[in-house]
């Protein structure tokens, strides 16, 4: 497993659990408003020891009750699945984030019951994904078909937008919830500059938009909410 970093204690990546977080290294996308840019582009080559990773979550049984696996782009990493075995057998939760392009590596942790949750980035409408995601050409049929895998309800589930000023307006979102219609649990997120980006001259929306596109996107997505904005 390339590691690329270890959140020891977080309260907010997996609803309504005690969890630390597992940064992978790696992405096959190159979204410009990713906060975490050294790990996509893999800047330095220098990795946390897995067993190291693993001992301190042997000593954290009893308190932390859940692993979130993020990146990058988690289902890249080879041999996941044998760590999240090691990560199970020592009675931990665990969620995993991706960004929906790998649906049958997807499919193959939910049929196991390796993953206990789901986070899939909804980057942006279908026919701005590509430009969103920062390539030139893409596949949407995978992106389509983890997200329908994942609303035929085989495993709790959540789906997200980082929503950039610069990438997404009102015609986008009602594209995104005429897509995601029904009772997903959707965030849309504040966008925030970690100074960490792949891009530059990105903002954030109004909290006065953000609250535009929550009610809209609440016609097909009753359960969408605000994350992160204030």
């Amino acid at each position: 497993m390339k590691i690329k970093g270890l959140q020891k204690l977080t309260l907010l990546d997996y609803p309504e659990h005690v969890a630390c977080t597992i940064f992978t290294s790696g992405c096959n996308f190159r979204c410009p408003f990713c906060h975490n840019a050294s790990l996509v582009l893999k800047k330095d080559e220098c990795y946390l020891d897995e067993l190291e990773v693993l001992s301190f979550l042997k000593k954290r049984i009893g308190i932390l009750d859940a692993v979130c696996i993020s990146g990058g782009e988690p289902l890249l990493q080879p041999d996941l699945k044998e760590f999240i075995k090691k990560i199970k057998d020592m009675g931990y939760l665990v969620k995993l984030d991706t960004n929906g392009s790998f649906p049958e590596k997807l499919k193959e942790l939910v049929d196991l019951k390796l993953v206990d949750y789901v986070a899939m980035d909804i980057k942006n409408s279908k026919e701005k994904y590509a430009k969103t995601v920062g390539l030139n050409r893409l596949n949407m049929d995978v992106i389509k078909e983890s997200v329908e895998f994942l609303k035929e309800g085989h495993v709790p589930y959540e789906f997200r937008t980082t929503v950039v000023q610069e990438f997404h307006n009102s015609q986008d979102f009602e594209k995104i919830s005429h897509w995601l219609k029904g009772n997903e649990r959707y965030f849309l997120q504040g966008f925030v500059d970690s100074g960490d980006l792949i891009g530059d001259n990105l903002h954030c929306k109004l909290k006065t938009d953000m609250d535009k596109i929550l009610n809209q996107v609440k016609l097909e997505v009753p359960n969408v909410k605000l994350r992160g904005v204030s």
